[in-house]
């Protein structure tokens, strides 16, 4: 099932997409997805975040493939939902978008081996985690500045639950510019697995329901502007659309 969360006439809705393409809100009304506010689809606790975990796009920023995660938290102040609009610094000369597969924590974790990983999991999500590089000091140690602004992450549109995707481990991920494809990669592709990840993480921390991992993205880092709108789209969960302002 996909299941999203909106804000309609003051007031937040669970709500689900009926055959007509409507949304069917938790107290029973259908209304337009142009006539909501759509919000992130989980409330988030803690925001994990993976940097070059795709040998491609390490390779394409001159890096060598990390040994073990490159990981950073994220604060839930950077969230946005499905068509929301994201600020580009007037001062920024190269800003970019990052498709990445969102796995969603459904109960506590800890201490859990890669073969019992996805018992943990409650559902997966997209995530666009724009990136302003002017900002970057040093790609093992990620600038605040980089990862942590304002309305910078939109994610959504949908949690997908983990029952209704046969493989994480092999989703297309593609990123479209007006309309123009851009970026194109796999999730077979990860240096990093999600049960690696997961096994990795709550070795040494315990992990929450409602926790995110926002799991790397693929090469094809390419400029946005103002005016641009920017799909992010994976395979199974849908598309995540939001504009630069």
């Amino acid at each position: 099932m996909k299941r999203a969360r909106v804000a309609f006439n003051g007031a937040v809705y669970g709500a689900v997409v009926e055959e007509s393409g409507l949304l069917r809100l938790n107290n029973g009304r259908t209304v337009k997805e142009e006539e909501v506010t759509w919000l992130p689809p989980v409330e988030p606790r803690t925001i994990f975040a993976l940097g070059l975990n795709y040998a491609d796009h390490a390779q394409e920023l001159s890096f060598s493939a990390p040994k073990e995660p490159l990981v950073f938290f994220k604060g839930r102040n950077t969230l946005i939902g499905h068509r929301g609009e994201t600020p580009r610094p007037p001062d920024a000369t190269f800003m970019h978008y990052e498709c990445e597969l969102v796995v969603v924590i459904g109960k506590t974790t800890r201490k859990v081996k890669a073969e019992e990983a996805y018992e943990y999991v409650q559902g997966y999500t997209i995530a666009n985690d724009y990136a302003i590089r002017d900002y970057l000091e040093n790609y093992y140690r990620p600038n605040f500045r980089v990862k942590n602004r304002d309305d910078c992450t939109p994610i959504g549109p949908w949690l997908v639950d983990k029952a209704d995707i046969d493989d994480p481990m092999n989703l297309t991920l593609r990123t479209y510019v007006n309309g123009k494809l851009v970026q194109e990669g796999n999730t077979k592709d990860m240096i990093f697995s999600i049960p690696a990840l997961i096994e990795y993480l709550s070795s040494f921390m315990t992990l929450n329901a409602g926790d995110m991992i926002l799991t790397g993205t693929p090469k094809g880092a390419v400029n946005v502007n103002v005016g641009d709108e920017v799909v992010a789209e994976i395979e199974k969960i849908g598309r995540l659309m939001n504009k630069i302002v």
